[in-house]
């Protein structure tokens, strides 16, 4: 019941939290921080109290309730390692979002956090599901609250960009379930049981034709969502527009979810299909590296820059999954923590300074480290993380995915690494054209305070964690990252 409880605790404190702010505002704000540190809290006594996997133990915790049994429909949840460091994650960044929004967010406060804390029971259900319905019901609850952070508490164009993320997500979404029902379907004519449970689709018997195109059908739901080049053009919108705590949720989890598929269902539920496109796939993942890191280059909106950087990271990931050996998934898990935590923060300064000096343009900025250093001291080094300076946790997820893929893909893995070079030069200029400099406009503002501060501490010293003591991720990582890559072992998929 401990994994339902994953799934309650938002939901309910959503409903509390929209409920508290018709009467008064602080509250909604403090029952939404409550409930995010009860799911933090509850996710990190799993990590402490849980001993590590067994050998051929596939799940830590399992829980699992009949719900439309005519259909093969159940209400399966199921915690392994990789689940809860994402889970761990989901309420870290929760707390953050609450935090960052404390005094950003003044019009209908309830219903904001209302909608912030359901997006996050979404990403907590895809996260634990296990039956295929189940979980495309998470993957769609995750998408109308995002909306609506999106359309009502964004910048000035919120509406085309909630409802451009509202289309690209809803039709990968579309494609996902009718993959899913082929899927289905044909294990019900081979087998003659109808079911959507995970674990017994996994090895059904399929033609090459039809794994191919349904892998088609998840790939696409899922690449809109991490997002891959070129179904990624929603994300800058989305991003630009967004109010910082949905920046933060779209980047550090929401994108996540769309990995996670990756690793969890489309390798896994066709591994002969995924073997013949991991070329193909670990190409476009070279090519978003380098074209996220050249676009970012361009910009002048600080929080476009960005959201581009987004891209070019999560290329990483598309890299390291389609690698399919030890390091490189190692270093995508890595990656999906370490993103979150690096470019959430980013997003988090952007919120800061748009709050302060009322724009985004690095054109207007300049000088701005002698008015408030601590802000100064803190966009530095998240632009160190997102470099990947050696001693953070950005260094330990790139280097494991490029040695990992440098293994059978040389030249692809060499074509990725040039996205590095990019990444010094932009994350180096945001500190350098915001921050260094005459302060010619004559800004004049209060530093970071004891809240902002506070929360900025906080994503720091998970990132030198990371990056100084690895240790403990990649330990509870393993045993569910080999359990996956055994189900596609004689198929040596990219080793």
């Amino acid at each position: 019941m401990v994994l339902l409880l994953f799934l309650l605790i938002p939901l309910v404190g959503g409903l509390l939290s929209w409920w508290a702010g018709r009467y008064d505002a602080d509250a909604a704000r403090w029952m939404a921080l409550v409930t995010t540190a009860c799911g933090l809290v509850l996710a990190l006594g799993l990590w402490i109290a849980l001993p590590p996997a067994a050998h051929g133990v596939r799940w830590l915790l399992e829980w699992r309730m009949s719900w439309i049994p005519r259909f093969g429909i159940s209400f399966h949840l199921a915690l392994d390692g990789l689940s809860l460091i994402l889970l761990t994650l989901t309420f870290f960044l929760g707390v953050v979002s609450v935090l960052v929004s404390w005094k950003e967010i003044t019009d209908k406060v309830g219903f904001f956090h209302f909608n912030l804390l359901w997006v996050l029971g979404g990403v907590a259900g895809v996260f634990l599901s296990v039956d295929l319905f189940l979980f495309y019901l998470f993957w769609e609850l995750m998408l109308v609250p995002m909306y609506f952070l999106i359309g009502i508490w964004g910048h000035e164009r919120r509406t085309y960009a909630a409802i451009k993320f509202f289309i690209f997500t809803q039709l990968g979404g579309l494609l996902m379930l009718v993959a899913i029902l082929g899927l289905v379907f044909a294990h019900q004519r081979t087998t003659g049981t109808l079911t959507f449970d995970y674990q017994a689709l996994l090895g059904t018997t399929l033609s090459p034709t039809v794994a191919g195109w349904l892998l088609v059908g998840f790939l696409v739901g899922f690449l809109i969502k991490l997002p891959a080049v070129p179904l990624h053009t929603w994300l800058p919108d989305a991003h630009t527009q967004a109010p910082t705590a949905g920046s933060v949720v779209l980047a550090g989890l929401l994108l996540k979810t769309g990995a996670y598929g990756l690793i969890r269902f489309a390798v896994p539920l066709f591994p002969e299909a995924a073997h013949r496109f991991a070329p193909v796939l670990m190409i476009v993942g070279a090519v978003g590296i380098l074209y996220g890191a050249s676009v970012a280059l361009a910009q002048t909106d600080m929080k476009r820059l960005v959201a581009y950087t987004s891209v070019s990271h999560l290329g990483f990931v598309l890299l390291g999954v389609f690698a399919w050996n030890e390091l490189a998934l190692q270093g995508t898990v890595m990656q999906m923590v370490a993103h979150g935590l690096s470019t959430g923060g980013l997003f988090i300064v952007v919120g800061f300074l748009s709050e302060r000096i009322g724009t985004r343009d690095m054109t207007e900025m300049g000088g701005l480290w002698t008015v408030a250093p601590r802000l100064g001291a803190v966009a530095l080094f998240l632009a160190l993380a997102a470099l990947g300076l050696p001693g953070l946790g950005n260094f330990v997820a790139e280097f494991l995915v490029l040695a990992g893929a440098f293994a059978d893909h040389v030249s692809i893995t060499v074509a990725a690494t040039l996205g590095l070079v990019a990444a010094t030069i932009y994350a180096l200029w945001i500190v350098q054209r915001a921050f260094h400099g005459e302060n010619t406009r004559g800004w004049s503002f209060p530093d970071l305070g004891a809240r902002e501060m506070g929360v900025m501490v906080a994503l720091m010293l998970a990132l030198v964690w990371l990056g100084l003591y690895p240790g403990p991720v990649l330990n509870l990582a393993r045993p569910a990252l080999e359990t996956l890559r055994a189900a596609t072992s004689t198929l040596a998929m990219g080793g």
